[in-house]
């Protein structure tokens, strides 16, 4: 039997009204007592863990990265991405299907998750492509894909460029209650856009990406998943005008859920100066204070459901061409959680209940997952925080095979000190666990 007492946490927790000092007492997979219960088992030989000071959570989950595998195992692979991700404070992911071969299929599906089944450090789910090849001409196999597992569907690096093409997906994807993420870009009108379209791209001579190129996909997308009645996904929101369509869709019943990064939270269009630092490229781009703004209080009033870091990572002498030349994209896995914590829990804009919501329970919800609660009988996969630690971002912090990160010589708070997935112990007290989650 495998046993391990957590005592003294701040446990946090909105689907059990859980926001206390406490213990949880782990069995094996399982959590069976919280609180005062813990006392009314037997637990001489359970591992004690002092949790004073710290916050447990449910497990976090990102609900979009870029593993790179397979065909760009040099940028990132399962291993390290997955070790990134459990450095981060995170129990789950779920990988894009922008691979090469592309996750179109049941073959190359059954192939990255057995891949990941072996030799993942943490859950790693996959998404399937709605078209093959992500080109938006014909269906991927969604069928095939739901019944082996594929969590999600998504062009995610395109939008579905035909407005019946997104509707076959939706249609096709109904029966199976199996959300559709949507990459919201109109190709024809960001064309070769680089940054986002304004003074800062005119100061800069790169060529402009405005962001109507992504509010046109959201409202039609959004009218579409009103017509099918399919769960509908956007992805990577990051315009004050987008925030404001969402809004008003939620209020209007329409089945859609939407995303936000750190790096457009945090980040603007402004950042970007005549060094032309390619981490600043990302796709969607980098917007104005006054999006961030709207973003921020989108997450305060529940408009936008969770966060996720769209993980990009690529190799140095990628980055490291001109700006019009390098790829789009950052990493994000192992500074997600300090800055939401950094910016926003630490001066009191979001409560720690807030972060949960937006961190692990509605990521959960929305890929259709089960739940994990503080609370008996649960799946014991926890997140210890550590609010108070602070560090610096630097290459050498990264477990990700690339460092293409925005955030290099930050000074962040918080970090994840320890991960418990399915009452494995996975991150120790800072330290990864030497082997692959199904070995341990």
């Amino acid at each position: 039997m495998n046993q391990f007492l957590i005592k003294n946490a701040h446990l946090v927790d909105p689907q059990v009204s859980l926001d206390e000092q406490g213990d949880v007492l782990i069995e094996n997979d399982a959590i069976i007592a919280v609180g005062s219960a813990t006392q009314e088992h037997d637990t001489s030989h359970a591992q004690v863990i002092d949790a004073s000071g710290k916050v447990l959570v449910p497990g976090l989950v990102d609900i979009h990265v870029h593993f790179r595998d397979p065909g760009f195992e040099y940028k990132e692979d399962i291993v390290s991405g997955s070790r990134a991700a459990l450095k981060g404070g995170f129990s789950d992911v779920c990988c894009m299907a922008n691979t090469d071969p592309v996750i179109d299929n049941a073959a190359v599906l059954r192939a990255v998750m057995s891949k990941a089944h072996h030799q993942a450090f943490c859950k790693v789910h996959a998404a399937g492509a709605c078209t093959k090849g992500l080109k938006g001409e014909a269906l991927a196999d969604i069928g095939e894909m739901s019944a082996l597992g594929a969590v999600a569907f998504t062009d995610d690096g395109h939008g579905v460029q035909s407005s019946s093409m997104m509707r076959r997906v939706m249609d096709y994807a109904h029966p199976f209650n199996k959300v559709i993420m949507s990459h919201c870009q109109d190709e024809d009108l960001v064309d070769a856009g680089q940054i986002n379209e304004g003074a800062v791209s005119t100061r800069l001579g790169l060529l402009g990406w405005p962001a109507a190129g992504e509010e046109i996909q959201i409202s039609r997308d959004m009218q579409l998943a009103q017509l099918t009645q399919t769960p509908l996904h956007i992805q990577h929101l990051t315009s004050a005008a987008g925030v404001e369509q969402l809004r008003a869709a939620k209020a209007q019943g329409v089945p859609v859920t939407c995303e936000v990064t750190p790096h457009h939270l945090f980040l603007h269009d402004s950042d970007i100066d005549e060094s032309y630092n390619t981490n600043f490229k990302v796709n969607p781009p980098l917007r104005t204070q006054a999006d961030s703004d709207a973003l921020v209080q989108g997450l305060l009033d529940g408009t936008i459901d969770c966060i996720v870091t769209d993980h990009a990572p690529h190799a140095a002498y990628e980055k490291a061409r001109e700006f019009e030349l390098a790829p789009f994209g950052m990493i994000g896995l192992e500074t997600s959680l300090a800055l939401m914590i950094t910016h926003l829990v630490a001066p009191g804009k979001l409560s720690w209940s807030q972060l949960v919501s937006l961190m692990a329970v509605n990521p959960r919800a929305i890929l259709r997952l089960d739940p994990v609660r503080i609370a008996p009988q649960s799946r014991a996969s926890l997140t210890l925080i550590d609010p108070n630690a602070s560090w610096d971002v630097t290459e050498q912090e990264f477990e990700s095979k690339s460092s293409n990160s925005a955030f290099l010589g930050a000074h962040l708070q918080g970090r994840a000190c320890d991960v418990f997935i399915d009452g494995k112990h996975m991150l120790i007290d800072g330290t990864l666990a030497h082997q692959p989650l199904s070995q341990q």
